[in-house]
């Protein structure tokens, strides 16, 4: 049977971490579910997978907890299950920024710096943009959107010196700023506003960009490295048979080979 896999987060304050996770282990069990989830002080992040009841049904459940309710799933269908376990964790941060005090929670208020599918396509074609890979750079030479920049760097901690280093030349423009689900752009958005830039930022990230636009190859340009064992997606959010081998050619990045070998215990 088809494998749906939904992934989400919510930066809200968290005060039991640990027994949250206690809950979640519990839950996910019950609906025979895989995936990574991590908890924070700040907030939730999760990629899990399972039967499509199983989990709407865990999504139902999560949305009953507080600061939860109207979570937004980005779902798209696998013909094998992306995970073999269920795996839950306890972090300092769902996202590791760098800087101290930087949150994705902004005293809970809108920013305004989220834009739709829609908006960003519009945005693509605006010469006053500037369209920042918000990933590391091994996913960006995997599959970026067209005109994208790529800030060159190894790991997200290294993302705002590469900011401060061009802030003076993106004055005056939009910094369309995009990730794989949202979460690392919602991380660096208001610390952005801060520095005195627009800034526009793709809501759910490529994954909500491929699941509204069966067409948009149109925009993103190669594969979206996921992180799970399927290791890619193509523009109509498919499996490309893509190996982690493929992708981790670099020896600085052996660890992170070794990371995807251990989602699929099987090869």
């Amino acid at each position: 049977m088809p494998v749906l896999h939904s992934s989400f987060y919510r930066f809200t304050p968290m005060a039991d971490p640990p027994g949250f996770a206690v809950w979640l282990r519990e839950r996910g069990a019950a609906h025979a579910l895989g995936g990574v989830v991590l908890v924070a002080e700040e907030g939730l992040s999760a990629a899990i997978a399972g039967q499509a009841e199983s989990v709407r049904a865990f999504e139902a459940d999560l949305q009953a907890q507080p600061g939860l309710a109207g979570l937004h799933f980005k779902h798209n269908a696998c013909e094998r299950s992306p995970f073999s376990l269920l795996k839950v964790s306890v972090k300092r941060e769902i996202v590791a920024f760098g800087i101290p005090g930087v949150s994705g929670a902004v005293s809970g208020a809108d920013i305004g710096t989220h834009v739709s599918p829609q908006r960003w396509r519009e945005l693509l074609d605006d010469p006053d943009t500037v369209v920042l890979d918000n990933r590391n750079s091994f996913e960006f030479k995997l599959g970026r959107f067209r005109g994208a920049i790529d800030p060159g760097v190894a790991h997200f901690r290294d993302f705002p010196a590469y900011v401060e280093a061009h802030r003076d030349e993106w004055q005056g423009k939009t910094v369309a700023m995009y990730c794989t689900g949202g979460i690392r752009c919602e991380k660096t958005a208001a610390w952005m506003q801060q520095r005195g830039l627009k800034v526009a930022q793709l809501d759910g990230g490529i994954l909500n960009f491929l699941e509204a636009f069966p067409d948009a190859a149109q925009d993103w340009q190669g594969e979206c490295y996921v992180f799970d064992k399927r290791i890619a997606i193509d523009a109509r959010a498919r499996e490309t048979g893509t190996t982690a081998e493929q992708v981790f050619t670099d020896p600085a990045d052996a660890w992170r080979l070794a990371r995807a070998r251990r989602l699929d215990p099987e090869t």
